[in-house]
């Protein structure tokens, strides 16, 4: 089969280069899927599997009307020619979502077919690239939250931060867990390999839902540093002075019984941070 990864030079983009490595890998200079005309006239013929990785990620900057339009052609436009272009050559798509596109009132772990609510202008641009997914009979959507892999993320920041001795102030009210992007890339395949059926299937790391601030004294704890040197706080008080800043949902927990329903199980998010930190 014929592969094109979308988004090729991002976080999960390289996961995904080192889970499908015989597949054709286009970043932005390769291919700007924000384009019509160049992802219309993209050589689709004979592409089996479109998995896109592409999307504007920097949640607090997508806030600044500065940036909606850009928000927009990253998140919404680029998943309808994506799709325009899937349907002409019969591919799958497989499309990566977010919990942003829920409000976390929801009291458990979020099921696929919640109804969406975003807080946010990267939450509301998510849902709307998610209903152009849709549009694909052959698609796997894939919602997942608190991404880590080879690239800017939290818990490199927690590690850093911990080595040059600075005690960070985290949030302790915002829940959920990581999602490590080989875990991310294994399930996709796992999907595509074992011909699942068609659909939203959550997949995050499993384990105990935590804090912000429980990753950070995971962290902090792993780096030799005393959990009780990052500093809890609330969502509310932290964000009190940051006006400009995108709404979290406060529950970012994903039900993960479908994706284990086909036989693949994540796993628990401590494990993977343990092979995960030795890397940085």
């Amino acid at each position: 089969m014929t592969t094109v990864i979308v988004g090729a030079g991002g976080q999960l983009g390289r996961a995904l280069q080192k889970q499908f490595p015989d597949a054709v890998a286009l970043g932005r200079a390769e291919l700007d899927v924000t384009d019509a005309a160049a992802v219309r006239n993209y050589r689709w013929a004979g592409v089996d599997i479109v998995l896109n990785a592409a999307a504007w990620t920097a949640v607090d900057a997508a806030e600044d009307p500065a940036n909606h339009d850009a928000v927009r052609a990253a998140n919404v436009d680029a998943v309808g020619y994506l799709a325009r272009a899937v349907r002409t050559c019969g591919a799958t798509l497989v499309h990566v979502s977010s919990e942003y596109v829920f409000d976390g009132a929801h009291e458990g772990p979020h099921p696929e077919d919640w109804p969406a609510n975003p807080l946010s202008a990267y939450g509301r641009s998510k849902a709307d690239g998610d209903a152009q997914a849709g549009y694909v009979t052959k698609h796997y959507l894939m919602r997942t939250t608190w991404v880590v892999g080879d690239g800017g993320n939290f818990v490199r920041t927690m590690a850093g931060l911990a080595d040059r001795g600075v005690s960070p102030t985290v949030v302790d009210d915002q829940i959920g867990r990581p999602t490590f992007t080989t875990d991310l890339a294994a399930g996709i395949a796992h999907l595509l390999r074992t011909q699942a059926p068609f659909g939203t299937y959550n997949l995050t790391n499993d384990g105990e839902p935590v804090s912000w601030a429980d990753v950070a004294a995971a962290v902090f704890a792993a780096r030799g540093r005393s959990a009780d040197d990052v500093v809890r706080i609330s969502t509310e008080k932290y964000f009190a002075d940051k006006p400009q800043t995108a709404t979290r949902p406060l529950n970012s927990v994903l039900d993960l019984s479908k994706i284990t329903g086909t036989g693949f199980r994540p796993r628990d998010w401590r494990a993977a941070l343990a092979e995960y930190l030795p890397t940085l």
